[in-house]
């Protein structure tokens, strides 16, 4: 054989076992298409199609357990080379599968087998467990129907319904439900519930210490419950009334279903995928949330954040209790994560889901802060970059960071390049199609959301790249360029700027891993050019006070036209226009010559033509396509002799007029200071401390980009304006 045809060969074994592992599938799930399918006859045909899928059928015997059914080919035998997964319904074990091989094969991924057969197991095994599901499902909506008509037969209450279909259905379950009555009962002051109590404790405790002792308390025997709930509910429904009831028992009734949620987030040994997967459950299991009692939203909350973003205690206090879990739904929705790995979504994504459960809390009651949007975002989760890392053999760029910091610096360009021409492992090129379909054809940026990220006290301001793509061309070449932006941000990890950060406030020993937002970004279309009307920096504590009357809780708005890039950035070759939103009459230029001389002269575009981010003079873009900028009159002033003023009528004559930025028509004539001054006072206290926001403005709609708190370092110190340099 030669050198050329050895990995056509081998290319074309790898894609017939994946046509053996598809068919098997295929096969399984007519097999389990019916759920009145006999569980004793599931269990016998599925074991016959599991075999035909693997490496070796010949030496491949199979076994199922589900419940008290079992079946297994007729050459299953208890051997050295055996995989087994557990099958799952509701969360809970119902059964299991195990594949073994009768002889001994020739070494792979895990003894004998590839890790495709165990993924391949991995999904037979689900398949069943929604079969189980479905039927489960089923039996249920035929007892709630028996126990519906009976209730109509003989007028029984909608609480009785209920009860009577758990009967039917799960008696453990009632049991807990009738013990969890009583407390309610005796927490409301009935008096028949001490005595339910007194019934259910036996006479004879166990033990030798009393109450007071250092000894241990005595314990109690507990009787069965299950002989009290008729009476349980009965004084119920004569103390509460049926409304209360039914609420208590529905809400009751969800936070046990959703118990094995808390059980798979509090699991640490529960991959990323698995988590998804077990949140996606839960919605379609309890659908909306709202009859879960408010602690157990609250718990179910912490445990949600806590594995998606952060175990900053600081940050789950506030988070737990404004996080919608509705939200968090839809989000998970859109995250992009390898089948394997236990990864985050990162600081950036972090702050900025935390800001906008807070922002449209706040909203309820704060009519400012209800047309504040959040751009389309995905999000991808941060061991997706130790996949690819590993994917790609590249991990021991990881101990780069313990080298002299001018190696590090010299390596660098070397590492971008380097990661720039890898692979992404197939399932993440999958998520990432998916979400430039979701995304559509309008522009994007993808920004760094390090777990590092955002924190108190390492911001990393400006240290990871982020980068905006034009979102153009065929559906193949978005995809490369979206791959080609992540692996640099990816790179920009071991960059000498955030190495040497870290270094400096003791995190070079923390692993760092890297989360991705991809956005639409933000802005409308203006000839050949997308931007928005403005962006900028909005910092809820200032520093930078031009003037006496100006108090540091008035906040500072650092405004550029175009993308945000030359506020956050602080470009020393041009200026911001700064606003203090608690005294926005107040500006740091007040003649008219500073004005002139100290106002944004360039701004930051995508060019839908050449599909590039350019620099271009403002005045250029004015004059090129000034007559598709709808809001220019929000955005310039007209300078004249001895004065700067607001266009008015038809104004300004773009060919003719000397025009200067100062976006005076934005801060007076629309709701856009005050907006963001709302904005930054809700969240400074909600937060307790001063926040650092970014934004940007399409000329319709203000939105959030990011969000966090506000560090008191040079990080978010505004560059002073330089009163001698020229223009």
């Amino acid at each position: 054989m030669t050198t050329r045809e050895k990995p056509i060969r081998q290319l074309m074994e790898s894609l017939q076992e994946r046509a053996k592992e598809l068919n098997c599938l295929y096969r399984i799930d007519e097999v389990l298409a019916d759920p009145a399918t006999p569980p004793a006859n599931v269990c016998r045909q599925v074991v016959q199609e599991i075999p035909p899928g693997w490496k070796y059928p010949d030496a491949c015997g199979a076994r199922i357990v589900l419940g008290a059914c079992q079946g297994e080919t007729d050459n299953f035998l208890e051997t050295p080379w055996m995989l087994t997964t557990p099958v799952l319904a509701d969360g809970a074990e119902v059964g299991a599968l195990t594949v073994c091989y009768t002889q001994e094969k020739p070494p792979a991924d895990d003894g004998p087998f590839l890790k495709e057969e165990q993924k391949l197991l991995n999904a037979i095994a689900q398949r069943v467990g929604f079969f189980v599901m479905r039927r489960n499902l089923r039996k249920a909506h035929e007892s709630l129907q028996s126990a519906q008509n009976q209730s109509e037969k003989s007028e029984n209450a909608e609480w009785n319904v209920i009860l009577d279909f758990l009967r039917r259905t799960d008696p453990d379950l009632l049991r807990r439900i009738t013990r969890r009555m009583i407390n309610y009962l005796e927490l409301a002051g009935v008096d028949e519930a001490e005595r339910l109590l007194r019934m259910y404790i036996s006479e004879d405790p166990v033990g030798a210490g009393r109450a007071g002792d250092n000894a241990p308390l005595r314990k109690a025997r507990l009787r069965d419950f299950a002989p009290l709930s008729d009476e349980v509910f009965e004084i119920a429904a004569h103390r509460l009334g049926q409304d209360e009831m039914v609420t208590s028992i529905r809400s009751w009734i969800d936070e046990e279903r959703s118990a094995f949620l808390i059980e798979v987030l509090e699991d640490q040994s529960r991959t990323f995928s698995e988590v998804a997967q077990a949140i996606e459950r839960h919605r379609s299991l309890i659908g909306e949330t709202g009859h879960l009692p408010s602690a157990f939203r609250k718990s179910l909350s912490a445990a949600i954040l806590r594995r998606l973003f952060s175990d900053e205690t600081s940050y789950l206090e506030v988070a737990r209790d404004f996080g919608s879990l509705e939200e968090i739904y839809g989000l998970v929705d859109r995250v992009i994560h390898p089948l394997r790995g236990f990864g985050k979504l990162g600081g950036k994504s972090a702050g900025l889901f935390l800001a906008t459960q807070l922002l449209r809390s706040a909203a309820k009651e704060s009519e400012l802060l209800r047309d504040i949007r959040v751009p389309r975002t995905w999000y991808v989760s941060s061991n997706a970059q130790i996949e690819f890392m590993g994917y790609n053999n590249l991990r021991d760029l990881y101990f780069r960071k313990y080298l002299d910091i001018e190696h590090v610096r010299q390596e660098y360009p070397h590492i971008i390049h380097l990661l720039k021409n890898s692979e992404f492992p197939p399932d993440l090129k999958r998520g990432l199609a998916r979400a430039l379909d979701d995304l559509g054809d309008q522009p994007i940026i993808v920004r760094s959301s390090s777990l590092l990220e955002d924190r108190a006290g390492s911001s990393f301001a400006g240290k990871y790249k982020s980068l905006f793509l034009p979102n153009s061309g065929t559906r193949e070449e978005r995809l490369d360029a979206l791959q080609d932006a992540i692996a640099e941000v990816y790179a920009s990890t071991f960059g000498p700027d955030p190495i040497e950060y870290r270094a400096e406030r003791g995190l070079l020993d923390v692993h760092e891993e890297m989360g991705i937002l991809i956005q639409q970004l933000v802005g409308r279309r203006v000839g050949k050019y997308f931007l928005p009307v403005v962006s900028g920096v909005a910092l809820s504590h200032n520093e930078f006070r031009w003037s006496a009357r100006i108090h540091r809780e008035d906040g500072l708005l650092r405004l550029v036209p175009g993308l945000g890039t030359r506020a956050v950035d602080r470009i020393g070759d041009d200026y911001p226009v700064l606003i203090a939103p608690g005294q926005p009459a107040l500006r740091v230029n007040a003649t008219p010559d500073e004005v002139l001389k100290y106002s944004p002269r360039l701004v930051d575009v995508i060019n839908l033509e050449t599909s590039a981010f350019e620099t271009v003079e403002f005045r250029h873009l004015l004059r090129e396509c000034g007559e598709d900028f709808p809001e220019i009159q929000q955005v310039v002033s007209i300078a004249e002799e001895n004065r700067i003023r607001k266009p008015i009528g038809l104004e300004p004559d773009i060919d003719n007029d000397e025009l200067v930025v100062t976006f005076e028509g934005l801060i007076r004539d629309t709701p856009f200071v005050r907006q963001m001054k709302a904005i930054l006072d809700t969240l400074r206290e909600r937060l307790d401390g001063p926040v650092d926001v970014e934004f940007a403005h399409d000329g319709r709609y203000l939105y959030l980009l990011q969000f966090r708190a506000q560090s008191h370092t040079e990080d978010f110190a505004p560059s002073p304006i330089p009163r001698k340099s020229g223009r």
